[in-house]
């Protein structure tokens, strides 16, 4: 009984410490403490040791991480190259959370699996209750099923999350892009102006879109590049709109004035769409809650008198 909690309790610290890895920042996070190590070491006046500098990191920078970042190397040798596609795709839409890579997100799948089984193994095996060991291994497989799609179940919350706070700011964006524009602007120096008024999911798409044009990309590439990365309509008839109009040499503000009208309608049409649900969302927690609850309250006064009547003598 020993060996079984120990071991279960190894797989889950392990587990815990390789998830808490693989949802860190990584390259940005090592990048900057680097980089402050350096200045330190440059402002004191004193010879740069890379030697020093590597021991004075703590110990997750020295050890965990690169033991993790090596077995997601080979985890990755082993993966489906349509799988690793897939979750980048979700990951791009997703706006890369935590600035996971594919291959470190398949891995928390298996991570996160292994502990929601072994928790239960291991509640099962501690606590008073003793349950026969098929139940517990099955118990233990469903639950880490579930644990196993949970990250997916994340990953399709942080898009869904997403593309409605870029539906809820592109008539706003629209607006001062349009005003940008009017005023004499560039269409790239008028994004350029929305990244920075901004700091939201549109304004970061907007911001890349102007550092891949800055790298040499042309422009339309760019922005049918971040409708992929979006996944909206709305995104994509905006960007169809902007392409024509820069080919055809149509006046760029009027078309940027129609986008900001129709978003601003689709807009509302979305939140008369979401009102017109509430009713339907309401009846489960009115049917579970709310109307046991007034049956309790409304029938026990009349509970109480038929059972003191003479009726209620019968069944005494």
């Amino acid at each position: 009984m020993v060996p079984i909690i120990l071991v279960g309790a190894f797989i889950i610290i392990s587990a815990a410490i390789l998830v808490f890895i693989g949802v860190r920042n990584p390259t940005s996070s090592d990048e900057a403490t680097l980089q402050a190590r350096l200045e330190e070491f440059s402002q004191r006046g004193e010879a740069v040791d890379l030697e020093k500098i590597e021991l004075s990191q703590p110990f997750s920078e020295r050890v965990i991480y690169p033991i993790a970042r090596k077995l997601g190397e080979v985890a990755s040798r082993f993966t489906p190259q349509n799988a690793l596609q897939d979750i980048s795709k979700k990951l791009e839409l997703g706006g890369s959370p935590a600035r996971l890579d594919p291959t470190i997100f398949l891995a928390s799948q298996f991570v996160v699996m292994v502990i929601f089984g072994g928790l239960i193994m291991l509640v099962f095996t501690v606590g008073q209750t003793r349950w026969p060991a098929g139940r517990i291994v099955l118990a233990a497989l469903g639950f880490g099923l579930l644990g196993f799609f949970f990250p997916r179940l994340w990953l399709s919350s942080k898009i869904s999350r997403r593309q409605k706070d870029i539906r809820k700011a592109m008539p706003d964006a629209l607006d001062l892009l349009t005003i940008c524009v009017e005023a004499g602007l560039g269409f790239d120096a008028a994004m350029a102006k929305v990244s920075e008024k901004w700091q939201t999911e549109l304004s970061l798409a907007f911001a890349r879109v102007i550092q891949e044009i800055q790298l040499g990309k042309l422009r339309r590439e760019a922005l049918r590049d971040m409708a992929e990365r979006i996944g909206i309509t709305e995104m994509s008839s905006f960007v169809a709109a902007v392409i024509q109009s820069e080919s055809l040499g149509v006046s760029l503000a009027k078309v940027l004035r129609i986008q900001s009208d129709q978003m601003r309608v689709r807009r509302r049409q979305l939140a008369e769409e979401e009102a017109h649900k509430a009713p339907i969302k309401m009846l489960l927690p009115m049917g579970l809650l709310i109307f046991p609850s007034l049956m309790i309250i409304l029938l026990t006064p009349a509970g109480i008198r038929i059972f003191n009547s003479a009726l209620g003598g019968m069944f005494k």
